[in-house]
């Protein structure tokens, strides 16, 4: 009797293992810019491994945009994009926004990075608010190559862990929030100094006056939001630099998000993860210099 019950013990623990298990599908998309930047494959693939040291999680990475295999993004419980945006945004090509759409309402987390988090204003930008409270407008956003200086964060779980970082990369900011901000979090926030946002930007060149008229203002480079009818989402504006993912403040902060999206426990220090030399040279895209 004692045996009996211990097999459907250790049953229902097996079944509760697996119920915890989470699953993260990381889209990379086509090659574009030149060597060492934009290398969503690569950037994907380093940080699926880190994931895959977190036990009851496991991440598949579909590389060179939006996945052909069908039932990909099936039994997903986050769905991350790290590719490039604006009219080419994967998540609006063909019948993506309803599937995309369709994954926000069943509570699936979503994780848009750099580029990705631009999307056209009228074609995608009322869709980014609800999904993850936030987006990339273009002439509204601005793109500079800068530095700015993460100092304090907020009490979060994206947050665990994570100590003052700054690197130089195209971060953007003057980012369209929800004007309803509730269930949004302000992850990585740095004020610009007057030059930065007098620009040159990447493109266009700018200035915008509403950007150089907000002298003084702190910034949202990274957000997380908590739909009302369930579901969690981000946006990560860095990682232009396929070098910083060495930083251990960017990766562990975008490790920590990726957990939080999909339900997952964030641990107490964050994901740890130190990838070698070799780590962050493997897999890079095969671009002409």
């Amino acid at each position: 009797m004692k045996l009996i019950r211990l097999a459907a013990l250790m049953g229902l623990a097996a079944l509760s293992a697996s119920a915890a298990d989470r699953k993260i599908v990381l889209v990379a998309g086509k090659p574009s810019h030149p060597p060492g930047m934009h290398e969503f494959r690569a950037g994907c693939l380093l940080l699926q491994k880190a994931l895959g040291t977190v036990p009851g999680v496991s991440a598949v990475v579909y590389s060179n945009g939006w996945p052909s295999t069908s039932g990909a993004l099936d039994g997903a419980d986050a769905v991350i994009i790290y590719a490039d945006g604006g009219n080419g945004n994967p998540a609006i090509q063909g019948d993506h926004k309803k599937i995309v759409g369709d994954l926000a309402a069943k509570g699936v987390g979503l994780g848009f990075m750099h580029y990705g988090v631009e999307i056209p204003a009228q074609n995608g930008g009322p869709e980014f608010l609800e999904w993850i409270g936030g987006y990339y407008e273009d002439r509204y956003s601005v793109n500079p190559m800068w530095s700015p200086s993460y100092e304090k964060f907020p009490n979060h779980p994206i947050t665990r862990g994570v100590k003052p970082f700054s690197n130089n990369d195209e971060w953007y900011f003057n980012i369209r929030l929800r004007e309803d901000q509730s269930g949004l979090t302000r992850i990585l926030v740095a004020t610009p100094s007057d030059q930065v946002r007098k620009g040159p930007y990447v493109w266009p060149k700018g200035p915008y006056p509403h950007v150089v008229e907000a002298s003084g203002r702190a910034e949202t480079l990274m957000w997380a939001y908590e739909r009302p009818k369930g579901g969690r989402g981000f946006g990560f504006t860095g990682g232009h630099t396929h070098a910083n993912w060495g930083d251990a403040g960017q990766r562990k902060v975008v490790l920590n998000a990726m957990l939080w999206v999909a339900k997952a426990e964030v641990p107490k220090e964050g994901v740890e993860f130190n990838p070698s030399g070799e780590d962050l040279k493997a897999n890079l895209d095969p671009k002409k210099k």
